[in-house]
């Protein structure tokens, strides 16, 4: 028997608060009748003695306080999962919106996952092409990674997501691959370009959409990145797929849960955010993964636009600790009209080491990759020295260094939106780059690699 409840006290923006209840528990499902017979859902958000305090996820605007009832239903939140939810769109609480069919559940699973155990985690090794050069050939994804984009405000990082989407693909391996993509207080604009790249190029027949608009309740925001991953676990670890999750934007996540902490009157920690806020993005970031003896694997990507390009912002600073590094997209190079514009040299990948090399991608990648690094740096170095001092400041190692540095920003980094460079395409381009600086200078590949595939550049 469902308890049913009149002892609303108190709305406060998506929170209401009812007195006398007995028998509920935490993260509980509650329907809400106002007094016009509309209906709400909600979850139960704090529990003290017999007053519990509600999260509406459709508002509070135009409940009565006297003549609402609010029933507690005895089961969280849940997602109905199915295969078929492949090729599908839904909104941030898992209902279908693409004017297609209602899914028939294979089961239901509660969307508040745990993070994989430590002891069961397998090591991620699995090299993953993206089909863009900057992330194959220098900041390997591999799969059961967890490898964030940090992106500032109006830059392309929709454009990078939908690429990515698009073009990723897990080599060698006869595993389905899938795409769960769930967007998080993005605008109806941002919504139509995903939904139109992914159903124009044909991607939305391997990809489950979940997309929270900005003009949803924030509420929804917070359940929209963890019924993307339920839906992931259930095809990596029950389906034995390759799922890739790409979340955008995390941002708008940190926003909304600041909204409620705030709603609830709790102490602020850093820039207004909960001083939860770390254990709460891990508890995302942390679900993906590969688990032994289990063929699936989940891979994320988080997307996160850092306030003012402000890299020590509490979201992004946070994110770095949980993740395996980052991938960061420069105003700069947005400026010069590089697409994408990836900056490699504070980008990251912790985990590239365990992804390529002889059998996974070529055995000339670590050597060539660090090479282009150091390059890369150094020309960017010669550049800024000689806007100082002038062109004849430099040696002419220095000049050749500064040749590569750009050769590498027109042809290596701006490969545009709808180019796939596969892993060997990507490697060749990259010892045809270098063919600019001695070969004296290449001090970080091995020699039989040097006469191997310098002589094949030739």
């Amino acid at each position: 028997m469902l308890k049913e409840y009149k002892s609303v006290q108190e709305v406060v923006g998506p929170l209401m608060i009812v007195e006398g209840v007995e028998g509920i528990k935490y993260e509980e499902l509650v329907e809400i009748q106002t007094q016009t017979g509309e209906k709400r859902r909600g979850r139960v958000l704090e529990i003290d003695g017999d007053r519990a305090m509600i999260q509406l996820f459709e508002g509070s605007a135009g409940i009565n306080l006297k003549d609402t009832t609010v029933r507690f239903l005895g089961k969280p939140l849940e997602l109905g999962v199915s295969e078929d939810m492949i090729g599908r769109i839904f909104d941030g609480l898992g209902n279908p919106i693409d004017k297609g069919p209602k899914i028939i559940p294979e089961k239901r699973v509660d969307i508040n996952g745990s993070p994989i155990n430590p002891v069961s985690r397998d090591y991620p090794s699995e090299f993953i092409q993206t089909g863009i050069s900057t992330i194959d050939g220098l900041n390997t994804l591999v799969r059961g990674q967890k490898l964030p984009i940090f992106s500032g405000s109006g830059l392309p990082h929709n454009n990078v997501a939908a690429q990515i989407a698009r073009q990723a693909k897990v080599l060698g391996d006869d595993a389905k691959f899938a795409v769960v993509f769930g967007a998080m207080g993005i605008t109806f604009e941002e919504a139509q370009f995903f939904i139109d790249d992914f159903t124009k190029t044909g991607a939305i027949d391997r990809a489950v959409l979940f997309i929270n608009l900005a003009n949803d309740p924030a509420i929804e925001r917070i359940s929209t990145p963890r019924m993307a991953l339920t839906c992931a676990e259930y095809l990596a670890f029950e389906k034995g797929m390759h799922v890739l999750v790409i979340l955008t934007d995390l941002t708008n996540y940190a926003e909304a849960l600041r909204e409620i902490s705030a709603a609830r009157k709790e102490v602020p920690g850093r820039r207004g955010y909960p001083g939860y806020l770390y254990t709460d993005l891990s508890q995302i970031y942390e679900r993906a993964g590969k688990i032994k003896g289990k063929p699936g694997s989940i891979t994320q990507i988080p997307i996160l636009t850092m306030p003012e390009d402000d890299i020590t912002h509490p979201i992004p600073d946070l994110t770095g600790y949980i993740t395996e590094g980052q991938i960061i997209l420069s105003r700069e190079l947005y400026k010069s009209g590089i697409q994408p514009p990836i900056f490699v040299i504070p980008s990251l990948s912790r985990l590239k080491d365990k992804g390529i090399g002889k059998g996974k991608t070529r055995e000339d990648h670590a050597d060539t990759m660090n090479q282009i690094y150091a390059g890369y740096a150094s020309g960017r170095e010669a550049r800024e020295l000689a806007v100082i001092l002038g062109d004849s400041a430099l040696s002419d190692a220095d000049k050749a260094f500064a040749k590569f540095a750009e050769d590498f920003d027109k042809e290596y980094v701006n490969q545009g939106y709808e180019t796939s460079r596969s892993i060997q395409e990507t490697l060749d381009l990259g010892w045809k780059l270098l063919k600019v600086i001695p070969r004296a200078e290449l001090k970080r590949i091995r020699t039989e690699y040097l006469d191997k595939y310098l002589a094949d550049k030739d």
